[in-house]
């Protein structure tokens, strides 16, 4: 009998295992009651936010290919946090919806986030109804993780850059509460076949013949957008679509928001004031590298920036069509449900077995296949410190030369799997969440799966059946919402585990994880329908309390030798045409001084009669900022500034550099230096 069959004949008998759940509604402002109409439109209000959380673009470690030496140098483009909130004024439920341009959203996130909510908001805005998701860009800040596993590469915890990503999710929060009104949503499909390619065919192609058959080309191709209106104009649109955000490869070192980051900068500047998210869905097995090798456009120095712009132009473009064409919601209504479970010990029903027998997970371990990598995606191989005997002093410092043995219990549980490092069971504490929320979030007629993994496209289509056996409705209106309110890397079908590629490697609780993610989202989703309240669940581990940073800190700023800050370096030259760089370079201080949230380090101004017009900022793909030391000078600073003069352009033009020096008691000052004009003609 096919696996799917069967599990969903034995769905309904399944038993809740390792936590409950909490469901109803929060203790919320009082709402007007409003006549309800099918599609919930004149019951709803709706509101749009974004905010900058981009963290240290200089000297810090990034995250996303977990290599050491992936040091960020730059700016391509910003990240930023796009939140949605949607209040059903009849029931007064809310749920929010907060898209972040960033490699991972982390238990350190979610957890930090909640007190300042409730700081806020009161118990209006809690962990049952605020959904936290990323795009999974890996030219993002890395250091943000409470987690050793993720923190280790970039040399510990960087507050700076956590607290730059915890603010701006806040404040997209406030800014989409305070942005409430009455709207309406409505809903659109599409297809996208030229932007994601299957990286682990091998083990796709281990799954039965009956769910493959869904995807003819090895790829889930659907495109769902949420189209936002108020007041007859457009403010906001959700696009769901399932490809990695890896199109900057781990030779770049500009911080980005990869495609999904550039399709949202796309829709949101030819849209002033439109708030667009790209989040993922089951993107585990998905590449934006669509010849599958390392022959990236531009040779082994490349860092795809052009591939990047075609992937998310492309994902633009189909999330465009699919909005153009979004219809009235079957259903109205906002709905949450959220439970916590220990994915280290659940006992798991036969029903949701390949085989049909009970099984367990257990502790995480990551196998010797997650060392090596995705070879489509990275250039060289992932994390080369913990193939070296864990002798490394790096390792050491965070107690990685202190490994309990692995029982031999865990190792049958992960067979095939070769362990390489036992996350789960590490000193002082597990090195990656064992305890973490598993969540559903429904917005009128659509589902959210919130699963805080990667998930590959056969894993989310079980996960999308039994979810949508229990809410008794069409699978076709869930999805997996991918990369949710922490991260625990990948969800692989069994079938897929047993051929150990990269993805199979980093399941962290063995073979039977997605049997064990399609057990409790079946009891969490049959607790939703019957509106059931079943508690919060075990408490998640707290692991702030420790978290060290092995950077010696940023020294003091001096002036490049025989220069004085703001000083050029390298002028422009005196006429350029458009499709040429312009470049200029500053005699700067440290970008981590101050991060200019929310505004910028550079400007591109046109002259207009007798003032000056900014055209481009450090937000803008045109422009990108490089910061490097100069030989022998470890205090000094270089600003590069390179802008991609784009078609159409011409007159005078000028580039700004706006840069902040330390002094040595750790005051800033500001300071500014400014190119000689040049024409664009």
């Amino acid at each position: 009998m096919d696996v799917t069959r069967r599990q969903l004949l034995a769905g309904a008998a399944a038993t809740a295992v390792g936590g409950i759940a909490l469901t109803g509604n929060p203790a919320a402002e009082a709402a007007p009651t409003a006549s309800s109409t099918a599609d919930g439109s004149s019951d709803l209000l709706v509101g749009c936010g974004i905010a900058d959380m981009t963290g240290a673009i200089a000297g810090q470690g990034m995250m996303g290919y977990s290599d050491a030496d992936q040091v960020a140098s730059g700016l391509l483009q910003r990240c930023w946090a796009r939140a949605y909130i949607v209040v059903d004024r009849g029931t007064g439920e809310r749920v929010v919806f907060v898209t972040a341009d960033i490699a991972c959203l982390f238990e350190s996130h979610h957890m930090g986030l909640m007190p300042l909510l409730r700081k806020t908001f009161g118990s209006l805005y809690t962990e049952r109804n605020v959904n936290l998701n990323a795009t999974h860009s890996h030219a993002s800040c890395g250091g943000t993780a409470w987690d050793f596993a993720y923190s280790l590469a970039a040399y510990g915890f960087k507050k700076n850059s956590y607290d730059a990503e915890l603010n701006g999710i806040h404040k997209a929060i406030v800014a989409a509460h305070k942005d409430l009104a009455p709207g309406t949503l409505s809903i659109g499909r599409g297809e996208l076949h030229d932007a994601s390619r299957n990286r682990s065919r091998v083990a796709f192609d281990l799954n039965p013949g009956s769910e493959r058959k869904h995807f003819p080309e090895a790829i889930d191709p659907a495109v769902t957008v949420l189209r936002f209106r108020r007041g007859g104009s457009d403010v906001g649109a959700i696009t769901w679509f399932s490809t990695h955000g890896t199109s900057l490869t781990d030779r770049n070192r500009l911080i980005a928001g990869d495609n999904k980051g550039y399709a949202s900068y796309r829709w949101e500047s030819a849209q002033p004031g439109f708030v667009a998210a790209f989040p993922q869905t089951n993107s585990g097995d998905m590449t934006p590298n669509l010849n599958l090798a390392k022959t990236h456009p531009g040779g082994p120095t490349a860092d795809n920036k052009r591939s990047c712009e075609m992937i998310g132009e492309r994902q633009y473009i189909a999330g465009r069509t699919a909005f153009d064409s979004a219809r009235p919601m079957t259903r109205g209504g906002v709905d949450s449900i959220v439970r916590y479970v220990d994915m280290s010990a659940v006992q798991i029903d036969g029903a949701y077995t390949p085989e049909g027998k009970p099984a367990a997970t257990t502790p995480a371990m990551m196998g010797a296949a997650a060392a090596a990598t995705s070879t489509e995606d990275n250039w060289k191989s992932q994390l080369p410190f913990l193939k070296e005997g864990m002798t490394n002093p790096l390792v050491s410092a965070f107690g990685g030369d202190r490994r309990p043995p692995v029982s031999p219990w865990i190792r049958d549980l992960q067979a095939p799997k070769l362990i390489l490092f036992p996350l789960g069971i590490m000193p002082p504490a597990p090195w990656i969440p064992q305890v973490v929320p598993l969540q559903i979030l429904r917005i009128g007629e659509l589902v959210l799966v919130a699963v805080p993994a990667e998930v590959t496209i056969v894993a989310g289509l079980r996960l999308r059946t039994v979810v949508a056996d229990a809410l008794r409705i069409d699978r076709d209106n869930v999805l997996v919402q991918g990369y949710s309110n922490s991260y625990t890397q990948y969800v692989t079908t069994p079938e897929e585990y047993d051929a150990q590629q990269y993805e199979g490697g980093e399941t962290q609780y063995g073979r039977w994880t997605l049997s064990a993610y399609m057990q409790e989202f079946h009891t969490l989703a049959a607790a939703m329908a019957s509106g059931t309240s079943l508690g919060r669940g075990p408490a998640p581990l707290n692991k702030s309390g420790f978290q060290p940073d092995l950077q010696p800190p940023v020294p003091p700023d001096r002036p490049v030798s025989g220069h004085v800050y703001g000083e050029l370096l390298t002028q422009p030259a005196g006429r350029y045409r458009p499709g040429q760089v312009a470049v200029a370079e500053f005699v700067g201080a440290h970008p981590n001084n101050k991060l200019r949230t929310g505004g910028t380090y550079l400007e591109v101004q046109r002259r207009d009669g007798t003032s000056w017009t900014t055209v481009a900022t450090d937000n803008d793909w045109e422009t990108e900022l490089h910061w490097r030391r100069p030989p022998d000078q470890n205090q000094a600073s270089v600003i590069r500034i390179e802008w991609t003069i784009p078609p159409g352009t011409s007159g005078r033009h000028r580039i700004r550099y706006l840069g902040d020096r330390r002094a040595a008691n750790g005051s800033t000052r500001s300071f500014r230096g400014t190119s000689k004009d040049f024409t664009v003609a």
